[in-house]
């Protein structure tokens, strides 16, 4: 299992779909996502509720910084491998394969 690990920011709100697609489109199928939500305000719990992806685990959390968010996520990870994203980063069909 690889875990990948997604740190969410309002900044990035318009790339988010193209984000989660590519994660959830990739060939190895064994992964587990990571969202942590560090307090945010906007819409970003609605975004992720909708998503019915049973590799995905959500992490609530009050605003701690994006530190404390990324290692809430490692201390969450089962994978042996773990890549790191935000919200606007795109990975290729394969990379985790």
């Amino acid at each position: 299992m690889s875990t990948l690990y997604i740190s969410f920011s309002a900044i990035y709100k318009l790339y988010w779909e193209t984000c989660l697609n590519s994660i959830f489109n990739q060939t190895y199928k064994n992964i587990q996502v990571i969202v942590v939500n560090d307090g945010s305000t906007d819409d970003t719990e609605v975004l992720l509720t909708n998503l019915l992806d049973p590799r995905l685990e959500i992490i609530r959390q009050e605003n701690r910084g994006a530190s404390h968010a990324k290692n809430k996520g490692l201390e969450n990870a089962k994978g042996c491998y773990i890549q790191y994203l935000d919200a606007d980063d795109i990975l290729s069909p394969d990379k985790i394969e």
